[in-house]
């Protein structure tokens, strides 16, 4: 059984950032100690941080490299995915739950959901994959076919998280009809008059697709143990229907009002890092780093940028090595403990050597290695 030894470290454990030596034992973490160690072979880290390697939850980052300019869909599914993999280990990822949209009628996320999962299962069977990969399917309740969509991949062993959205226009992420136009339009996903008819359609046929979608849902998912989350939460009536459905992740609330409402019923609260790096919603929601001031947030998501994960924890840290601990936990410790992985998203003996190493340039972190079940990746 291989072993390293990383030392002259500063490592981010839970409450404290010691100066520190951990040795790897196959590809499990076998001990931890302070100071540095002069066994032979030991890699010296040149005071750079090591952390345990980060847990994203929701990315739609995989779809960039299927559709990587508008219109061209890439042939290829597991090059696609292999690409996808690359960039998340490069930003110190090292479990990855891959996002896929059902219920769609029409665009990209239609075309491209089948082969998304493929992909996924594709790198796994060919052993291809730097970091571990599972699927994450978000349904579109006010989506016509979502039923049809998802059905043949209900059971597959590789979709391990269930998100439910509502995306009507006039309420939730689009309560702001006047953003969801500009992203629309913005994005080049519609034209003005397109954009215009979908969300008459959208309007029309939304409440009803969503009342006979939920349980359809719910009972396809029945019994197989999964964490359901919710998304886009926006008032307290959306979290006790997310209670109601036995949700216990509450996805990008939008607001305080609901954040607080999650909390309050014991669901997980996760929301996006790139809006703390931008320092705000780009469609209207509420500020996250309002959200962590007022301890209202478990956990981020790199959504649509990977790098943002540790971005963002340096935001929340105020670039203070004493807050280190608690902003590492949104991206490790805390989104492992809403998803049931009791065996990583922490430096412990006997939990996975799932690590990244990394350094600040100014303000901004640079990975310098990732290790994934003790293996060095990136």
């Amino acid at each position: 059984m291989s072993s390293t030894v990383l030392t002259n470290a500063r490592l981010i454990l839970d409450g404290e950032v010691i100066d520190g030596t951990l040795a790897i034992q196959g590809d499990r973490i076998r001990a931890i100690d302070t100071g540095r160690t002069a066994v032979r072979g030991a890699i010296d880290l040149g005071g750079d941080y090591l952390a345990p390697g980060l847990i994203e939850m929701h990315t739609d980052n995989a779809e960039k490299h299927f559709e990587p300019r508008p219109g061209a869909i890439w042939p290829d599914s597991l090059a696609a995915m292999l690409a996808h993999d690359a960039q998340m280990t490069a930003s110190g990822v090292t479990t990855v739950y891959d996002s896929v949209c059902a219920g769609y009628a029409a665009g990209k996320r239609r075309e491209i959901f089948a082969r998304v999962i493929d992909g996924i299962e594709q790198g796994i069977a060919h052993n291809a994959f730097r970091i571990e990969h599972k699927a994450h399917i978000r349904c579109e309740l006010s989506g016509d076919d979502l039923i049809e969509q998802v059905e043949p991949y209900a059971r597959r062993e590789i979709v391990q998280l269930v998100s439910l959205m509502d995306h009507t226009p006039g309420q939730r992420q689009w309560r702001d009809l006047e953003a969801m136009r500009r992203y629309h339009v913005g994005t080049g996903l519609f034209t003005e008059e397109g954009h215009e008819r979908d969300m008459t359609e959208r309007l029309e046929q939304g409440p009803r697709n969503k009342r006979a979608n939920l349980p359809a849902i719910l009972d396809m998912f029945a019994g197989r143990g999964l964490a359901i989350a919710t998304h886009d939460d926006t008032t307290e009536a959306d979290v006790e229907e997310a209670v109601a459905v036995g949700a216990v992740i509450s996805e990008f609330p939008t607001t305080l009002v609901a954040a607080a409402a999650a909390r309050k019923h014991g669901l997980v609260t996760i929301a996006g890092a790139p809006n703390v790096v931008r320092g705000g919603s780009h469609s209207g929601g509420v500020s996250v780093a309002h959200l962590h001031a007022e301890g209202q947030l478990d956990g981020l998501s790199s959504d649509y940028v990977p790098s943002s994960l540790l971005q963002a924890v340096l935001v929340l840290a105020e670039h203070e090595e004493t807050k280190l601990p608690a902003a590492m936990a949104l991206v490790t410790r805390n989104v492992a403990d809403a998803l049931r992985l009791g065996d990583r998203g922490r430096m412990q003996p006997g939990l996975r050597a799932d690590l990244v190493r990394f350094r600040l340039a100014g303000r901004t972190p640079v990975v310098t290695g990732v290790w994934c079940l003790g293996c060095l990746v990136g």
